[in-house]
Parts: structure tokens; sequence; C-alpha cells
């Protein structure tokens, strides 16, 4: 619904990318995790990973194409640059260096708690910016509501059998997603109100252009009586 509504609009707005770099380099390290040569028989981690790495980068592509500010663009670019590198390099050293899956699986299962508590927690970085305006026009619902869902899931998949390494990220996760969601709660209707009070606002204000062009004689009054603002 996020990139829909970017997509309409034309601009990203006041959203972040953050979450969406955190959710990239977290998927990228969850695929090094599964793969065979690191921890064997984690078909369920390597491939919902692999397509949320697609995900991200279509997402990440948008918001490129559709950030105006061209400093920002350019340090999401930067940033993605430095995602990329750091992963190429993380997986040449562990196939390298380390010789067993087991502890292969142990670096790059610290290293994927690192970055999933960090995918959790990248929403977040929008909380000064709803607790400051009491709205959460720009803390996108769906995302909180998935990442919640999400961290219930891995958490439950992470006991059987146990995986400290899905569990704790996950159970931080989803600890994480609640209290975004009661955040959301919180400022709903205090969101609601704003929303109604700008339409109002521009409505108004094309109301007041119309009236004044009409004063000028710019404008034809028959022409702009049956008009809409």
């Amino acid at each position: 619904p996020t990139f829909i509504r970017i997509w309409k609009k034309g601009s990203v707005e006041q959203f972040s990318p953050v979450p969406y770099l955190a959710t990239l380099i977290n998927c990228i390290v969850w695929v090094i995790y599964g793969l065979p040569m690191v921890h064997p028989n984690s078909i369920l981690v390597i491939t919902i990973n692999a397509a949320g790495t697609a995900i991200e980068v279509v997402f990440l592509t948008l918001f490129l194409i559709f950030c105006h500010d061209k400093k920002k663009r350019l340090k999401v670019l930067l940033i993605i640059m430095v995602e990329l590198i750091f992963m190429a390099a993380l997986a040449t050293l562990i196939l390298t260096v380390l010789h067993t899956t087991q502890r292969r699986s142990i670096i790059v299962g610290i290293i994927a708690i690192l970055f999933n508590v960090m995918m959790y927690a990248a929403p977040l970085s929008v909380m000064k910016l709803v607790i400051t305006t009491k709205s959460v026009e720009y803390m996108p619902f769906f995302l909180s509501l998935a990442s919640f869902a999400n961290g219930v899931a891995w958490t439950t998949y992470a006991f059987l059998p146990f995986d400290p390494f899905i569990a704790v990220p996950n159970g931080v996760g989803t600890i994480f997603s609640l209290a975004q969601l009661l955040l959301y709660a919180t400022y709903y209707k205090s969101t609601k109100r704003i929303i109604a009070a700008r339409k109002e606002a521009k409505m108004e204000m094309h109301l007041s252009l119309s009236e004044v062009a009409v004063a000028n004689g710019d404008v034809d009054p028959k022409k702009t009586a049956g008009a809409t603002p």
C-alpha cells in the first residue's frame, strides 16, 4: 500500500527508506545462512528470504525513482552499495576461511541476529516523527502488522526444533512490532483529524483563490459558479 501511494503521487514524501534498507540486508544475510554449505536443511529459510530480497530490490528501485531529493537518493544508493559489498565479503570469507558447517552457522547466525533485530527496529526510526506530529501517516500500518505476524511465525518455527539464531531476533522483533502497533492505535484518531483538517484547509485556500480571481476579473463568475474547488 505504501508504494502504491508513492506511485500514484509520484513522490516518496516523508516516507523513510530505512525499513527497506534494513530488510534488504537482513534477507541477504539469511539467504547466506540458509545455504546448504552453511546451515544444511534450511530450504524454508533460504526460499522466503530470496523472495524477500527480490521484493526489497523492487521497493528500493521505486524509492530511488520517486525520490526527488538528490542528496537523499544518493545516500540511499550508497547504502545499498555498501550493503552489497559487505554481503559479498561476508560470503567469501565464510566459505573460504571456515571449513565446517557448524562454525559457518555460528558466525553467520550471530550476524543474522544483529541484522534481523535491526530490521524489526527500523520502523522505530519513524516513531519520533509520529510522536512529534501526533500522526501515523508516514508509519505504514501493514508494515508493522506484517512484522508482528512474521515475528510470531518465525519464533514458533524456531522451536521446531529449537534454533536460537532464529528464536532470539524474532522474539525481540515481535516485541518491537507490538510497540509500533500500540503507537499506531494511540495516534490513529488524531491522524484522521489532522488529514481532515488539511483537506479542509486546502478547500478553503482554493475557494479564496477563486474569489480573488473573480474579484480581479481574471475568471468569469458564471464559469466558476458551478465549479468545485
